[in-house]
């Protein structure tokens, strides 16, 4: 069973948190999510599943991102969310995958007792161009049967910033070269030529 839009505004500050919370962004069935102003994208040239591996951050301008081909960003939602007693997933708006850009690759799947931002896989199938602050996806939520046992990873509960894979937590692997302390606004990366990089690789 999912949940009304009239039944999670009634569970707003009970099961479900969301913050901010808009009530002209609920849906029939969901509530759509905006895009923070930043991004992350990996440094590497091969991703290593057992390693932390490199990234880089990116502001997404007012006027604007064209987000290549070929190319994931890691990006996250405005709104922090927490939601208990019931299982919380997000998805691409029809808007949104219209123009070809997906904003999950497949972790659209949450946990019950999740907290925190979700961290969007974005990958476009053409270029495309982004803004923050754009509805970019929506949440909805499942009842859930059964003895409960919360979500409490120390990987991604309670994030405050874009995770990266942790992975290699899981697999024992290396974390000497992690960044998972970062904060908004604290540098602007190269935007200039990042930019340029987008342009070459659209041209190709």
């Amino acid at each position: 069973m999912i949940l009304s839009g009239n039944e999670i505004k009634q569970q707003l500050g009970g099961n479900i948190l969301i913050d901010p919370f808009d009530e002209s962004r609920l849906n029939p069935n969901s509530y759509n999510l905006s895009l923070h102003d930043e991004l992350l994208v990996y440094e590497e040239v091969v991703l290593d599943m057992r390693k932390s591996n490199r990234v880089e951050r990116i502001r997404v301008p007012a006027d604007g991102l064209v987000l290549a081909p070929n190319q994931l960003y890691l990006g996250r939602t405005v709104e922090r969310t927490e939601t208990h007693n019931l299982v919380p997933m997000i998805e691409g708006r029809s808007s949104i995958g219209r123009l070809g850009l997906f904003v999950h690759v497949t972790a659209g799947f949450g946990d019950v007792g999740f907290c925190g931002y979700w961290t969007l896989e974005m990958f476009a199938v053409q270029p495309v161009k982004i803004y923050p602050g754009v509805p970019i996806c929506q949440i909805f939520f499942h009842q859930i049967t059964g003895d409960i046992t919360e979500y409490a990873s120390d990987k991604y509960q309670h994030n405050r910033d874009i995770q990266p894979s942790m992975l290699f937590r899981e697999l024992n692997g290396d974390d000497a070269d992690q960044q998972l302390h970062l904060e908004f606004g604290a540098e602007r990366l190269r935007q200039d030529l990042f930019g340029q990089r987008l342009v070459q690789r659209a041209a190709r």
